[in-house]
């Protein structure tokens, strides 16, 4: 590899802001924000609004459609059944 044109890999600590879940990985995300992990090493914190911990396909409460197709749903909108 080249030096000088990559970016710094580092561990990082990603904060879920809707659920307030927190994981530890390695990213080149830069941040300013820090936070202290649980084995007391300081790390830069990344803040997201969705992970896998809150997303609905992991979690399983994902929206289901029962009505159908598309035909079914213009119907159903416009109460034409």
């Amino acid at each position: 590899m080249r030096k000088g044109i990559h970016p710094e890999y580092r561990k990082v600590v990603f904060l879920d802001t809707s659920s307030d879940y927190k994981f530890l990985t390695g990213s080149t995300k830069y941040s300013e924000e820090t936070i202290e992990w649980e084995d007391g090493n300081t790390y830069p914190l990344i803040r997201v609004e969705i992970s896998s911990d809150s997303h609905p396909f992991y979690t399983g409460k994902q929206k289901a459609d029962k009505a159908g197709g598309r035909v079914d749903r213009f119907k159903k909108k416009y109460n034409l059944n």
